[in-house]
Order: C-alpha cells, then structure tokens, then sequence
C-alpha cells in the first residue's frame, strides 16, 4: 500500500477549487491550497487553475479530480455551474455548454500534469473517504448545490445526477438546498429542509448508511441534528481532498 505514489487531490466546487497532495495512508503532505472559482470557466482555464495550484505543492504521482455534475469514464456529460456566465444561478453560456459537454477531462488533466488522472463527480470523491465498504452507502454533499453518490459494498455505482431532479414547487434540488436558499431562509429553516430530503430519500434509496457532508454540512442546526436517524453520519469537508486517495482503490 505505501508503495503507491503521492496523491494530487482537487476538489472543485461552484465557489472555490482547492488541493493537498496526501500520500497512501492518505495523509497530507501540505495544507491545502484554495483559489476562488473564475468565471466564466471553460475547461481549459479550469485546467490552468488546477496547474496553478499543483505548482504550489510537492510533487505528486497521480492527481484525482472531483467536479460538480455528471462525469462518466472521465468525460464530462453535463455541469451545472461551469457552464454559465457568471457562477452558480447566473445565465448558461450556450458556447460554455458545448464546450463541457463531452469534454475528456481525464485525459486533459492527464496531459496537463502529465500523470496518471482520474475523474469523478465531487461526491463521488467525498464519499470514497469516508464510505464503510459495507452495505449501501449513500453520499450526499451540500454547499453550491446538492452531491450525491452511491456505494454497494464499497463499489461506487453509476452516477445519478439527483441535484437536477424536481423536489418541491418546480425546483431542483440544486435550488431547493443550494446555498442561496441557505443564505435567504437562515440555517434553521434551511435545515429544515435537509431532514425533509433526508426522510424523503429514505424509502428510495432504503440504505444502510447515509452520510452527510460538503461545506455546508457544518450548518446544519443542533435541533435538526438530534432528529437524524443513527444511520446518518455527519462527516468533515475534508473528505472530499482525502477520498482522493482512496478513489484509486475503488475504481482501478
């Protein structure tokens, strides 16, 4: 196992981008490095960012990047935020739109870094750090919008894009529990509606584990937290940065 090369980690949300390089125990081998997310973004500033903040870090052997949206083999099928002019919430660029969409990520950080890469969605990569291996495992994300992942004896399952499903009065998810409704209702409506997703997955998804993580996982009132079943695991934000190590185990 610590034979393996050190891990590049990065973690990209709506609002910033950041990265460490751990090694096999996962482990960091520097604090994390953050830039605020630009836009407009196509992919090839997003590859510069990512290259900027690899410069500041040790060198790595290997980078795992996780990214909002849907990613499949490393190709990027679709993405909420990168998409638009000016961030989350903000008008789509239909020439941002075709550049993403099918956009071979993998293999253009892959070349950039000139390394080994993998490539998932954000809650993909959070739920590989904290995920049991055992049963099924549900991963959800909450910070710009809602992450979601799925694991059944810890092999990651296809990805569902559940952020984009309708939940209540015409919104997404993205919109119903996304951060700007957190910063309009205050935290304790807003969580409100985290426990009414919770119980409202519940019978879909029937799982043995749920965890609860991303940046605003954190916000989540005392009140909401002593409701939550004992199969709901509030997990750290750095999850996301360490799950990139253990990616490589449950994918390759």
């Amino acid at each position: 196992m610590h034979d393996s090369p050190a891990t590049l980690a990065v973690d990209c949300g709506g609002g910033g981008i950041k990265a460490s390089v751990l090694d096999a125990a996962g482990t960091m081998h520097a604090q994390p490095v953050r830039a605020s997310t630009p836009y407009p973004l196509p992919p090839e500033r997003l590859l510069q960012v990512i290259a900027d903040l690899a410069d500041q870090l040790p060198p790595a052997g290997r980078v795992t990047v996780g990214m909002p949206g849907m990613v499949r083999h490393g190709v990027v099928v679709s993405t909420p935020h990168y998409i638009t002019r000016a961030g989350p919430r903000t008008r789509p660029v239909p020439e941002l739109v075709q550049a993403w969409s099918g956009f071979d990520m993998r293999a253009a950080v892959s070349r950039r870094l000139d390394m080994p890469a993998i490539v998932l969605n954000d809650a993909e990569v959070h739920g590989a750090g904290v995920i049991a291996g055992a049963g099924l495992e549900l991963m959800l994300t909450f910070g710009t919008g809602l992450g979601n992942a799925l694991f059944d004896g810890g092999v990651l399952a296809p990805h569902q894009e559940l952020s984009q499903g309708p939940v209540r009065w015409g919104l997404t998810y993205d919109e119903y529990v996304g951060e700007h409704e957190r910063l309009r209702l205050g935290d304790a409506m807003w969580s409100r509606r985290i426990r009414r997703v919770v119980d409202a997955l519940r019978p879909v998804y029937l799982w043995d584990r749920l965890y609860i993580g991303g940046g605003n996982s954190r916000r989540l009132v005392p009140g909401v937290l002593d409701k939550l079943d004992d199969d709901v695991v509030i997990v750290p934000n750095s999850a996301g940065i360490i799950g990139g190590v253990r990616v490589w185990s449950l994918t390759t």
